[in-house]
């Protein structure tokens, strides 16, 4: 009986692991291309951040699309 507890905590913590780092996966994706947005838009003087915003939904496109690849792989 513990043992069944113990492997239900374990995939448990596996899970959380697992999910925990996709997040930081998307963070880190949109945030790099929002960044590099933002530096298109400092360089070439643009008062309206054009460059950030469509780097941005491009970053949220790339994340979802990596996180839909990594979740169809682990089946």
């Amino acid at each position: 009986m513990d043992e069944d507890k113990e492997e239900k905590e374990s995939k448990g913590i596996n899970s959380f692991a697992k999910y925990s780092g996709m997040a930081f996966q998307m963070l880190a994706t949109i945030g790099l291309f929002a960044f590099i947005g933002y530096q298109l838009d400092k360089y070439t003087e643009q008062k309206v951040l054009i460059y950030t915003s469509i780097l941005g939904i491009v970053g949220v496109a790339a994340s979802l699309y990596q996180i839909v690849r990594s979740l169809n792989k682990n089946k």
